[in-house]
C-alpha cells in the first residue's frame, strides 16, 4: 500500500488554496440530506417501536439500525470501487429515505425493524461514499481544516434533529416525522449527479482487506476506537447517572468537541496531525475519570468539557492521519474503518457499561472505563514513534 508521510504538506508556507469549493458546498447539501434524515428518525423509531411493539421494542429497532450500519460500512468499499461514488451515494441516500415512508402506513414490529435494517444501510453507503468523496474535495494542506467543517456541517442536525424528531411526533404526529425523516435525504439525491465526477480515483486500490492488514490505519482507528467508547457510555447513561447535570454536560461536551476538531484541523494543518493522537486519548480519559465523580455537578460538567475536547481532537486527528496514509483511491477504505471505529466503539461502550455499572455502580464503572481506554497507549505510542521515524525518513 502506497502511503504518504505523516508530515504536514510540503509548501505549506505558500498560499494556501481555497477551503471552500463549489464542490463542496454541492456535497454539504448531500450531507445535511443525510443527517437530517438518520438523526431526525433517531430519536423517534425507538418511541415508536415501544407504542407498536411494548416497553422492549426500542432495543431491537435501535440495535437493527446499528448492526446494519456497521455491515453496510465494511461492505461499502467494495461497492464503490466497483460502481464509484456517485451513484452509491445516490443509492444510499434512497435506502436512507424511502423505507421510512412504509412506517407512514404501516405500524408493525416487524416493519419497525425492516425499516431499521434498510435505514441503517443507506445510512452506512452515505457515509462511506460521501467521506471518500468529501476527502478528495478537500485540499490536502487543508485536510484537517476541512474535516473539522464537514464536521460541523453533519453535526448541527444532529444537534438540533434529535430532540425534534420526539417534538414533531407530539405535536404533529408520526406521519410528519416520517415524511419529513424520508423528504431531506431524497430530495438530496438531486444533488449528487452534479458533484465531480471522483469515480477513478488515482492510485492502487486500497481494498477493505488491505486496511485491515495495515498497522498504519489500524493503530489510529483503534485510538479512536477507544474513544468512542466513552462517548458511547455518556450518551447512553450519564442522563441516568447524574440526571440533574446531564442536559448542560452533554451540551459543553458537544461544544467542546465541535470547538476542539477545528482547532485541532487547523493545527495539524500545519504541524501535522501525528502528535495529536496520543495527547488527545489522554485528555479523554482524564474527562472520563473526573465524571466518576458524580456526587458533583460542577465535576461532571468539568469531566464532560475535558472528554469532549479530547474526543473533538481524536475525531480530527485520526481521520485526518488515516487519509493521509493512503492514496485517493484508499479514501473509501479509511472512511468505513474509522466509521466501524466510531460506531462499534459506542456500541460496544454502551453495551460493556451497563453490564459493569449493575454491579459496580455508576462511579467505579467511570473510572474502569478511564482505565479500559488507556489500553490504547500502546498502539497510539508506536502509532507516534512510527510516525517519527517515516518523517525523519522522508
Amino acid at each position: 500500500m502506497t502511503a504518504t508521510t505523516d508530515s504536514p504538506a510540503a509548501g505549506s508556507g505558500c498560499a494556501r488554496p481555497p477551503l471552500v469549493t463549489r464542490a463542496l458546498l454541492l456535497r454539504f447539501v448531500s450531507l445535511l440530506g443525510s443527517s437530517v434524515g438518520f438523526n431526525l428518525l433517531l430519536s423517534a423509531v425507538p418511541l415508536y417501536a415501544r407504542e407498536s411493539g411494548g416497553e422492549h421494542a426500542a432495543g431491537p429497532a435501535t440495535g437493527a439500525l446499528m448492526l446494519a450500519t456497521v455491515v453496510g460500512e465494511l461492505a461499502a468499499p467494495s461497492l464503490t470501487s466497483r460502481f464509484g461514488y456517485r451513484p452509491v451515494l445516490a443509492a444510499g441516500l434512497v435506502l436512507l429515505g424511502a423505507p421510512a415512508l412504509v412506517l407512514v402506513r404501516t405500524g408493525g414490529m416487524a416493519a419497525v425493524v425492516a425499516v431499521c435494517l434498510l435505514r441503517g444501510l443507506g445510512f452506512a453507503v452515505t457515509l462511506v461514499a460521501g467521506g471518500a468523496l468529501t476527502a478528495g474535495l478537500i485540499p490536502a494542506e487543508r485536510r484537517g481544516e476541512g474535516l473539522a467543517l464537514v464536521g460541523l456541517v453533519s453535526g448541527v442536525p444532529a444537534v438540533f434533529g434529535l430532540p425534534l424528531g420526539v417534538w414533531l411526533a407530539e405535536h404533529l404526529g408520526w406521519a410528519w416525522v416520517f415524511a419529513i425523516g424520508a423528504a431531506a435525504p431524497l430530495a438530496a439525491v438531486a444533488s449528487v449527479p452534479a458533484l465531480p465526477d471522483r469515480t477513478r480515483a488515482a492510485g492502487p486500490t486500497v481494498g477493505l482487506r488491505d486496511g485491515l492488514r495495515s498497522g498504519a490505519l489500524l493503530r489510529p482507528a483503534a485510538v479512536f476506537g477507544a474513544t468512542a467508547l466513552a462517548a458511547g457510555i455518556l450518551v447512553t447513561f450519564l442522563p441516568l447517572a447524574v440526571p440533574s447535570a446531564a442536559a448542560v454536560a452533554l451540551l459543553v461536551q458537544t461544544g467542546a468537541a465541535t470547538v476542539a476538531r477545528w482547532l485541532a484541523g487547523r493545527y495539524g494543518d500545519r504541524r501535522g496531525a501525528a502528535g495529536l493522537v496520543l495527547p488527545a486519548l489522554l485528555v479523554s480519559a482524564g474527562g472520563v475519570l473526573l465524571l466518576g465523580w458524580t456526587g458533583s455537578a460542577v465535576a461532571v460538567v468539568a469531566g464532560a468539557a475535558v472528554f469532549g475536547a479530547g474526543f473533538g481532537v481524536a475525531q480530527n486527528a485520526t481521520l485526518a492521519l488515516m487519509y493521509a496514509r493512503v492514496p485517493p483511491a484508499g479514501y473509501g477504505t479509511v472512511t468505513a474503518l474509522w466509521n466501524v471505529a466510531y460506531d462499534g466503539g459506542m456500541g460496544v461502550g454502551a453495551v460493556a457499561f451497563g453490564a459493569v455499572a449493575g454491579g459496580t455502580g455508576y462511579p467505579w464503572a467511570f473510572v474502569l472505563t478511564a482505565a479500559v481506554m488507556l489500553a490504547a497507549l500502546a498502539p497510539a505510542r508506536r502509532d507516534r514513534r512510527r510516525g517519527r521515524g517515516s518523517a525523519r525518513g522522508a
